[in-house]
């Protein structure tokens, strides 16, 4: 079943749906205030604890369900125990899920503090529409006091995004989910494929802990996983749910104001997020989870060796003198194409096989692929000379011109590159 072949069977519930949600608001909501795990039926004794065969057995049976069905059975499986995530983007969806169930639920939200004033009137509509009070969560004062004074209001564009979102964002979530038995998040896997690809429906929490502490005592809900954009926007609309007002403004992902802008056509949703650095860090810490182990250990490890990567004969590894004497001519006599990499990056090793086909295509155009390991004793000298900020880093050196472009994107396939390439020099 698709994902969202429930969608017109729940349009038609949802005038009944939300008449039983009115007109018991007044009682959901003390229900909620005072953390009772109550319904309709009354009293009832909720999980607080999932192994991994549970969560095998509920992912099963997800493959098959819609968003609404998932959301249903967390909120039956886990009660007052169980909150919803909410980002102030299209993850209003969630909300209008959980209203559209009939039970009780519960909604959270991380003020940092720097969210956009949309997000904060899109907080209030949703309150509104909805009849719900959200949680707020809120930052330690005396740790976003001491990060400001000690590196300033945006040290996150020099020092990367992830200190930041560790005072504002992660330690009132791990605060917050210490408070709970499980929790909804609006992921999907067709948000960054980079880090979302393998978001299941359900899944013990990789990263959080939960009340009880300890190994599956958070369990993660994400009924959105396999939904589209287009499927998520079209549920909003034939339901009338408000949204941000950001979105019409060409914005996808939202987050902090100064770290979200708008997408171009063609990009990533999350694209729009810390732009200033590489797909790898695209998590603020909330979902670092995604990363497996695996690759968690390699990124920990980056000194480590590694068999080198793009070995075609098509592509000329260069040392440090030859890369600077490119770097340096004044007149570029042939178009040159140079990625700075490091063998145990796995997004280096991603575009590998990318790198080599447009070598392979492109060498007999005129174009020369070259090679820069740039990590190790050479990292600072990259920064400072060639506009290194994470691997990859890719940089055009156009025939009969002086310097280099330096690829803004995070699209590194073999026609994105040849794309790339003509942009500047013209068609091949």
């Amino acid at each position: 079943m698709s994902t969202f072949g429930m969608i017109s069977h729940a349009t038609t519930r949802a005038v009944s749906a939300n008449a039983r949600v009115t007109a018991r608001k007044d009682v959901d909501n003390r229900a909620q205030r005072q953390a009772r795990v109550t319904t309709s039926r009354g009293k009832r004794t909720v999980e607080t604890r999932a192994n991994a065969s549970e969560i095998d057995a509920m992912n099963e049976n997800f493959a098959s369900q819609t968003p609404l069905q998932i959301m249903d059975a967390a909120l039956e499986k886990f009660g007052d125990g169980l909150a919803i995530a909410f980002s102030g983007a299209e993850d209003v969806a969630l909300i209008q899920y959980a209203a559209l169930t009939g039970k009780p639920y519960r909604v959270f939200s991380l003020d940092t503090g720097r969210l956009n004033p949309e997000t904060y009137e899109l907080f209030d509509k949703v309150e509104k529409h909805f009849g719900i009070k959200i949680e707020y969560c809120f930052p330690e004062a005396q740790a976003v006091k001491d990060l400001v004074n000690e590196k300033g209001l945006f040290s996150f564009y020099e020092d990367g995004h992830k200190e930041c979102c560790g005072v504002r964002k992660v330690k009132p979530l791990r605060a917050k989910l210490s408070t709970l038995t499980a929790w909804v998040t609006g992921q999907r896997k067709d948000q960054s494929p980079g880090t979302r690809n393998e978001v299941p429906a359900c899944q013990v929490d990789p990263v959080f802990e939960g009340a009880k502490g300890g190994a599956g005592s958070l369990v993660k809900f994400n009924p959105l996983t396999d939904a589209t954009s287009q499927e998520v926007w079209d549920f909003l609309r034939v339901m009338g749910t408000p949204v941000n007002e950001l979105h019409e403004k060409g914005y996808v992902s939202i987050g902090c104001a100064p770290c979200t802008r708008p997408v171009l056509p063609g990009q990533q949703e999350r694209e729009g997020r810390w732009w200033w650095e590489d797909a790898s860090d695209k998590e603020c810490g909330l979902h670092s989870g995604n990363l497996s182990a695996e690759a968690k250990a390699a990124q920990d490890a980056r000194e480590a060796t590694e068999e080198d990567l793009f070995k075609n004969s098509k592509v000329h590894a260069l040392t440090r003198a030859d890369i600077e004497k490119l770097k340096d001519e004044a007149t570029h006599a042939e178009t040159t194409i140079a990625v700075l990499y490091a063998p145990w990056c796995k997004f280096c090793q991603r575009m590998q096989g990318g790198y080599e086909n447009a070598a392979e295509n492109l060498s007999p155009k005129g174009i020369k692929f070259v090679k820069f390991r740039a990590d190790r004793d050479e990292k600072e000298w990259s920064k400072e000379n060639l506009s290194l900020e994470s691997f990859p880093t890719v940089l055009l050196f156009p025939k009969g011109r002086s310097g280099y472009v330096k690829l803004g994107s995070e699209r590194r396939d073999a026609d994105s590159l040849q794309i790339f390439i003509e942009s500047i020099v013209g068609k091949l």
